[in-house]
């Protein structure tokens, strides 16, 4: 009996070390898993909110781990204690059952009260700390609204307003100042969402027909992600976003750059040729395949830095007027906005007017460079299964594009920083 007993603890613990090791693999020993300082890590925190929060869930760590260790000791000593330590004893008649010990177990009471106590003071001060910005710093508070749409977010900026245009509008890129109060209003446009951006805050659901908010603060300048956390639909899993806290003279900076009219390049003869080397990208994409390259994961804080300067050295004027003519041609206009170039777009989909300055496309889901966006611009539907550009506007509008109608498309939007 022993033997079968040692035998069944090792192959139990076995299986331990397999599960382990398989997690090690499943998760390449990526040293952001193990150390948590992932992209989305609640762990490594970034500013207040985040940081109260992490404060609630490492006091209940502390305490549960207590109390597993008070409870698994007793359990580990009444197990070596009194087993079996042979038939005969195996075979026996239990004891008579009694009913405990009333101090033990008012002790055990007192004690999961006081647990419990130890565990809703620093809850209830984190719930009333994060219910809003506070007091003191209210009046040097930046507001920002925030719209869940399926499946991409937009952001207005009420204290920017253009000439003309109402408020300015970004897409899938919050940008906010660092060190800096930001109090965003929640509203969900079609079903439930729910946005999060775990190094600054936790999770708050934007409702349709019902107004919600949230705080954060950047400690410091920093690029962080963020994302739906509430099922929404076919393409949930690749709604996402991001938030660039800047310091106050590249936040203002960007401002400036943010309310101007869409840029325009240099006119070109009538006579002038779109370049060759502009005209084929990749179509032989996978579905889920990423959309990342090394140089964005080192550094995506000067990544996007980069994005805000245009390339005018290697632009293809001609390229690029051409893609402008068929941006109007196939419609696009009709759904997108650009400021200062052609006039229409709605405010269901995301504005375009300096789409070229952002780091991500598809809803915060691939990089924004010439070869993603080509990718994105051929296949919504495999990029972003169900999304309505495709819906409503490939399919609705019955649109083709040629191989060279996406390069002079890309070239086009690539221009507009």
């Amino acid at each position: 009996m022993r033997l079968t007993s040692l035998l069944t603890t090792l192959a139990r613990r076995g299986r331990i070390l397999l599960a382990l090791g398989g997690l090690a693999l499943l998760t390449g020993c990526n040293l952001d898993f193990w150390t948590m300082k992932g992209h989305q890590s609640t762990i490594a925190v970034d500013g207040p909110v985040a940081k109260s929060q992490l404060n609630v869930f490492l006091v209940t760590c502390w305490v549960t781990l207590v109390i597993f260790i008070i409870v698994g000791s007793v359990l580990a000593y009444a197990t070596y204690k009194f087993r079996a330590r042979s038939e005969a004893d195996e075979q026996a008649v239990p004891p008579e059952q009694g009913h405990g010990n009333p101090l033990i177990e008012l002790g055990l009471i007192g004690a999961s009260v006081l647990a419990l106590v130890i565990i809703a003071v620093p809850t209830l001060k984190s719930i009333t700390y994060t219910a809003d910005v506070p007091a003191e710093e209210k009046a040097n508070a930046y507001e920002v609204n925030a719209y869940g749409y399926q499946w991409w977010f937009k952001f207005e900026y009420p204290a920017e307003q253009i000439a003309g245009s109402g408020q300015l509008v970004s897409a899938n890129e919050l940008v906010i100042p660092a060190g800096r109060p930001v109090h965003i209003n929640l509203r969900g446009m079609d079903v439930i969402h729910s946005f999060w951006v775990p190094k600054l805050a936790g999770k708050v659901d934007m409702i349709p027909n019902r107004g919600n908010f949230l705080w954060l603060k950047a400690d410091a300048p920093g690029y962080f992600w963020g994302q739906c956390a509430e099922y929404c639909g076919d393409s949930h899993a690749v709604m996402r976003f991001r938030v660039i806290a800047l310091g106050p003279k590249d936040f203002n900076n960007w401002l400036n750059a943010q309310t101007a009219p869409a840029r325009e390049v240099a006119k070109v003869a009538s006579t002038d040729q779109p370049k060759a080397q502009f005209a084929a990208y990749r179509s032989d994409w996978k579905r889920n395949e990423a959309g990342w390259s090394p140089q964005f994961e080192l550094n995506p804080l000067e990544s996007w830095k980069a994005h805000q300067e245009p390339d005018a050295k290697h632009e293809d004027t001609a390229l690029i007027a051409k893609g402008r003519a068929l941006f109007q041609s196939k419609t696009c206009f009709s759904c997108h906005v650009v400021r200062g170039h052609m006039v229409g777009g709605s405010g269901a989909y995301p504005e375009l007017t300096h789409v070229g300055a952002r780091t991500t496309i598809a809803g915060g889901l691939l990089e924004n460079n010439a070869e993603q966006l080509a990718r994105w611009i051929s296949h919504p539907d495999v990029v972003k299964p169900g999304n309505k550009m495709y819906v409503n506007g490939y399919l609705a509008n019955n649109i083709k594009l040629t191989p060279d109608d996406v390069s002079a498309l890309v070239a086009y939007l690539s221009s507009l920083k």
